[in-house]
């Protein structure tokens, strides 16, 4: 057990989970609205740092990656949390079985397969989500009501959103890794 937390929590490992939170924190200032008629949903690209890190370094990286990004979001939240819950969640079901699931294959066409799967669970989790947490959070009584209203524009957005970062991701992951495996291996312990 403490190997297997030591190897997820190597210096290696944590100095990059820092560098991916950061950015991913940074990114989220960028987000703007791409629907006129539902401005509330707002895209921000933070999923590419999330899902880089969890090819390379594996779901508990990422996953713990997300949680401290929406810890920090906190301080500059209007949703009083609610926001940052349901964002944690749609990050965690959009990374999880994707870096998962690379553990077992690698290859391209792997990566893209792994890619559909986790637009496919972002836009599957979406409506709950947002029906359960963010529009009681922000709409009280109102909720059902306005979530009739606005579901088709979640179910777009989130498929925008998934298939944007997907693509990005797709075209950055391969010379990124070989990037950060090269820089990796200075900071490794060499054996005399």
């Amino acid at each position: 057990m403490k190997d297997s937390i030591k190897g997820h929590f190597s210096a290696v490992h944590i100095a990059y989970m820092a560098l991916f939170t950061a950015l991913a924190f940074v990114v989220t200032f960028l987000e703007f609205p791409i629907f006129p008629a539902a401005p509330f949903l707002k895209l921000d690209f933070a999923n590419i740092f999330f899902m880089v890190e969890g090819f390379l370094f594996g779901p508990v990286e990422a996953v713990f990656s997300i949680g401290v990004k929406e810890l920090l979001c906190l301080f500059k939240t209007s949703s009083g949390g609610a926001g940052e819950l349901a964002n944690f969640i749609m990050s965690t079901v959009y990374i999880f079985v994707p870096s998962v699931l690379y553990r077992f294959r690698k290859g391209k066409w792997w990566v893209a397969l792994y890619l559909l799967v986790a637009c496919a669970l972002q836009i599957g989790v979406s409506l709950p989500v947002n029906r359960f947490i963010n529009f009681p959070a922000f709409m009280g009584s109102a909720a059902a009501q306005y979530f009739a209203q606005f579901w088709t524009y979640i179910l777009l957005f989130n498929l925008i959103k998934s298939v944007a970062v997907s693509l990005v991701v797709f075209l950055a992951y391969k010379p990124l890794s070989r990037l950060i495996k090269a820089t990796s291996a200075r900071f490794r312990p060499h054996s005399k």
